[in-house]
């Protein structure tokens, strides 16, 4: 039996060595690479090809959603599952969108993450059951108007890495290394970002990262 190829893309050891060991009772499922953040999640993704990343939401430096976003560019196939604590509709919607194949609450049982990984592996989707139907039809229905109307829409994929990296505090050096641009790119990105959304201070940015779940406080 062909082994399905993972990487786990966690800030928390203990969350990566807790399911890399449980994967090792699987014959047939295989972690080739664990990841502390979004720019590493990347880094690895494109060194060891695997077939499903694993992703959490709330990480340093490029989030799950942004890192999601990079990853889908560079390949398009790759198969994505979001594993997280976080149920809200804003991120079950703003992931499905982004084209995961996947998302399952870590209060979830192993036996859940294993089937969902076969089922992704197949080219199946999987949803954890708790996240209902209405969630799923309001996405597909009538939340598409509202999402055309929300202002972080309006932002461009490198857009929202730069206000999520802006959010966290890091300078427009520490950001221009990060995303391999230069610090008048950080610039202008900040400046386009704050004719979007109609926030021209930094706090003001950093209260609408935190409003709208970009950034966690105290996670």
């Amino acid at each position: 039996m062909s082994e399905i190829k993972v990487l786990i893309a966690d800030d928390h050891a203990l969350v990566r060595e807790g399911i890399t060991a449980f994967l090792k009772t699987c014959d047939d499922i295989e972690v080739v690479a664990e990841a502390s953040d979004g720019l590493e999640a990347i880094e690895k993704t494109n060194k060891f090809r695997p077939d499903i990343v694993i992703m959490d939401i709330n990480m340093p430096k490029l989030g799950g959603y942004e890192a999601t976003i990079e990853m889908k560019k560079i390949s398009p196939d790759i198969k994505i599952l979001v594993l997280t604590q976080y149920e809200d509709k804003e991120y079950i919607s703003r992931f499905l969108k982004a084209g995961v194949s996947g998302y399952l609450l870590k209060k979830a049982v192993g036996s859940d993450l294993i089937t969902a990984l076969r089922a992704i592996n197949k080219g199946e989707s999987y949803l954890h059951p708790s996240i209902t139907s209405e969630v799923v039809a309001g996405y597909l229905g009538k939340d598409k108007q509202a999402a055309m109307e929300d202002p972080y829409e309006k932002l461009t994929d490198r857009e929202k890495q730069v206000l999520k990296l802006i959010a966290e505090g890091y300078t427009h050096k520490e950001i221009a290394d990060m995303l391999n641009i230069s610090v008048k790119t950080v610039t202008a990105h900040q400046t386009n970002i704050s004719e979007k959304l109609g926030i021209h201070a930094r706090a003001g940015l950093i209260k609408f990262a935190i409003q709208r779940g970009i950034i966690k406080i105290g996670s």
